[in-house]
């Protein structure tokens, strides 16, 4: 799995460290490891897949803590809920705007750039709507590894 380099890491974790200040928000031994570890994550792991990988370093942390973790993070907006079909809510730390490609066989998602999406202007018959406080593709399909 890649890994990211070390000043991008430290400079996410001190983000993340002044976000917490600002909301009130304790800064445990544990939401930093939770926090550390969906920072380097590439594969927008699930709150199980958390708990598995985090267990090898904090034997005492419990799912529980890792779902109340993940729900507070996204509340707060340190972290961002991937919205998929599945039954199981997926994570990641927001680096940089993209949208996501999700495989519906493998459940691979993969990040993506569109700025003309992101650029354009919103149809005519919503503009009136009110206020939109963000737009995300998420766009599902097949991939190749598994079509073959």
């Amino acid at each position: 799995m890649p890994t990211m380099d070390q000043p991008r890491l430290e400079n996410l974790l001190t983000s993340f460290t002044e976000a917490c200040r600002q909301a009130g928000l304790k800064l445990t031994h544990q939401r930093l490891e939770i926090f550390r570890e969906l920072a380097v994550a590439v594969d927008h792991p699930t709150a199980e897949t958390l708990h598995q990988r985090l267990l090898q370093r904090i034997s005492t942390l419990s799912l529980d803590t890792v779902y109340r973790t993940l729900a507070t993070f996204c509340e707060y907006n340190l972290v961002q809920k991937v919205e998929t079909v599945e039954s199981q809510a997926r994570f990641e730390v927001v680096h940089s705007r993209h949208h996501h490609l999700i495989c519906k066989h493998c459940r691979e998602i993969i990040d993506f750039d569109w700025p003309f999406f992101d650029t354009a202007g919103l149809p005519e018959a919503i503009r009136g709507w009110g206020k939109v406080d963000s737009r995300h593709v998420v766009v599902y399909g097949v991939c190749d590894k598994c079509l073959k």
